[in-house]
């Protein structure tokens, strides 16, 4: 799958945003990524937030935990990074496009309780962490130039399929004790 088909699919899955269309994935400058990858981060925290609130199941409940705790310390680790190379992330067009996905998302799964919730929330999780990876290994990580940002971003790739093999597991859960599998 080409780079652009890739950046289409982030956005499409992960990201629904209407009218958001681009021929070939940005080229962005390191103070983009870096706020890319802030804000793709505090999008997953509050939806976290929000299922913490909303869930009564306890693995849910855990993996937002989970989500909550790591996605915090990626952007701590981004922030010191940004403050020690006297960079400040800029905002961008991929950045505004992930917040107003985020906005869309939460008002399809806020009105939804108990298992539909769930459900909701962990199937938005798989899609949004493998568009993730997929930015994180066809966008993000190559478009970046300074070694440190770019090292920050290798590193903290395989939390991220580590949450989407989480997530995973979790779907096929809520599936099988559904019945829908």
């Amino acid at each position: 799958m080409s780079r652009s088909a890739l950046f289409s699919l982030f956005l499409a899955l992960a990201l629904p945003v209407a009218g958001y269309a681009q021929a070939a994935p940005p080229d962005l400058s390191d103070p983009e990524v870096a706020h890319v990858a802030v804000t793709a981060n505090s999008i997953d925290i509050e939806l976290a937030k929000l299922a913490q609130s909303r869930t009564a199941n306890p693995d849910v409940k855990q993996f937002a935990t989970t989500m909550i705790t790591d996605h915090s310390a990626v952007n701590a680790q981004a922030t010191a990074l940004a403050t020690k190379l006297g960079v400040t992330p800029k905002d961008n067009a991929v950045s505004q496009s992930l917040l107003k996905g985020a906005a869309e998302a939460r008002a399809a799964i806020e009105p939804l309780k108990g298992k539909a919730f769930d459900k909701a929330y962990i199937d938005r999780e798989v899609a949004y962490h493998q568009a993730v990876i997929d930015a994180l290994k066809t966008v993000l990580i190559p478009t970046t130039s300074n070694a440190e940002l770019k090292k920050l971003l290798v590193d903290v790739q395989p939390a991220f399929e580590a949450h989407l093999a989480h997530a995973k597991k979790l779907q096929g859960a809520l599936e099988l004790a559904s019945g829908t599998r």
